[in-house]
């Protein structure tokens, strides 16, 4: 397996679990990921929160950890990278109204390198048009904006993974284990023990 360059797009809010986990383990199996985010540059940092399900209407949010970026935003290339990563949380609220945000994951969509959503990061994928036709997960409070986009909902368990051609989406964090094995799939990374 060759190594692949993998570009993760976070944000202030960013869900905690949501930017930690796919930062970690596709390092872990030999990638190399540069996150990165808008106005921030590389040892800058992101504030993140943790989004739990506690029974009430919608998420609970308490602050998380603060994460450092290992890249610079304004410095990379969407070309120069395999695939690409959105993390959910709020932080998708503000990533999809920026144009170079919306440039480079249309890079991704239009050149069928794989791309990973969770959560709101659905948002993003709508904003940037790249959805239409395509069946994607996200947290049901984005139903609305996928079905605008042309996209149709995909209203999957919470844990459940979407794989729609290059498209991997998933509804929040507890779907990590799917969604995770489902990029790694798409991304052509095989893992033996």
């Amino acid at each position: 397996m060759a190594a692949k360059r993998i570009l993760m797009l976070v944000g202030d809010f960013a869900e905690d679990y949501e930017v930690m986990v796919p930062f970690q383990a596709l390092q872990m199996v030999g990638h190399r990921v540069d996150a990165v985010c808008p106005d921030k540059q590389k040892d800058d940092y992101i504030k993140t929160a943790i989004h739990d399900f506690e029974g009430d209407q919608t998420y609970t949010e308490k602050p998380g950890h603060n994460f450092v970026l290992n890249a610079t935003f304004a410095e990379i290339k969407a070309a120069d990278y395999d695939a690409l990563v959105i993390a959910g949380g709020r932080a998708p609220e503000y990533l999809r109204l920026n144009p170079e945000v919306i440039k480079m994951v249309r890079h991704f969509a239009d050149e069928k390198k794989p791309i990973a959503a969770v959560c709101h990061g659905a948002q993003v994928l709508a904003a940037a048009e790249v959805i239409k036709g395509c069946r994607v997960s996200a947290y049901p409070a984005c139903a609305p904006e996928v079905t605008l986009a042309g996209g149709e909902f995909a209203d999957i368990p919470i844990d459940g993974v979407e794989v729609d051609g290059n498209l991997v989406t998933a509804p929040a964090w507890p779907a990590h284990p799917a969604w995770l094995a489902a990029f790694l799939d798409v991304l052509g990374t095989r893992i033996s023990l």
